[in-house]
């Protein structure tokens, strides 16, 4: 069944964001591998690390959040009596762990292709996921290793990028490694259907396609999140008036239905 909604479902991302993130990394792969055998293969791996800023919610923070404690005291009914312990929870670091493609010519160790899809960790500023990502980011961009850069988030902080990108909620960035520092930028609003890509191979083979829109739905169809999903939360982060007036109007139908 496809999402209700014409582009990226907006409650993907504060209930099923893992499973989205790693399902998605999945379906761009089966899309690509027809295209590139028998020249090139797709590898899905890893990138692990120790996340000691971890949000307990699901969903991300927005860039600066101010909030504003009361401190309850306990009366000073007695100074010789010591209060009773108590249990309290310290921080503790979680292993984190990101799934990101690479396009490789058999045999060969070198990657042609790097393709990501940000995580919340990655936009949660001053985070230890942000700090890796970035890392490997520059590394990347030094090299001769073509990347794109894939943010179907709307929540967090972006990438170092050009300030024609504000203004939007998603993002698709394409950085051949011919043409540094300038990269192909895809933007898009909500309600706006995933543009499809154009993945660089070497410079002797033509692109291959990636339809993002298709990808999604097969996703969303597969994970079963018409069901899965609660429709009858707040969507988060919060969607300006306008935004929101268009959603409840979907859902209203899609209850209707």
């Amino acid at each position: 069944m496809p999402p209700p909604f014409p582009g990226m479902d907006p409650f993907i991302e504060s209930q099923r964001w893992e499973d989205f993130h790693s399902r998605m990394i999945g379906v761009i792969s089966d899309i690509l591998v027809p295209q590139l055998r028998p020249r090139y293969t797709a590898m899905i791996e890893e990138r692990v690390y120790l996340e000691h800023e971890i949000d307990n919610r699901d969903h991300i923070r927005p860039d600066l959040t101010i909030i504003h404690q009361d401190i309850v005291r306990e009366p000073a009914a007695s100074y010789t009596v010591p209060a009773a312990p108590i249990t309290i929870t310290l921080p503790m670091p979680e292993e984190v762990t990101e799934r990101f493609l690479t396009i490789r010519r058999p045999g060969e160790k070198d990657v042609v292709t790097v393709i990501e899809l940000l995580s919340p960790t990655n936009k949660r500023p001053n985070s230890d996921g942000r700090r890796h990502y970035l890392n490997k980011r520059v590394k990347v961009l030094e090299s001769r290793t073509h990347l794109v850069e894939i943010d179907l988030l709307r929540g967090g902080q972006r990438m170092p990028a050009d300030p024609k990108l504000q203004g939007f909620d998603y993002f698709a960035v394409i950085s051949h490694r011919k043409n540094r520092p300038r990269a192909e930028a895809h933007r898009w609003n909500l309600g706006q259907p995933l543009p499809e890509l154009q993945i660089p191979l070497d410079e002797s083979d033509p692109e291959v396609e990636l339809d993002l829109q298709a990808a999604l739905t097969t996703v969303y169809d597969r994970a079963g999140y018409d069901y899965s999903l609660d429709y009858k939360t707040e969507i988060l982060p919060p969607l300006n008036d306008d935004d929101a007036a268009w959603a409840r109007e979907i859902l209203l139908k899609l209850s209707s239905a």
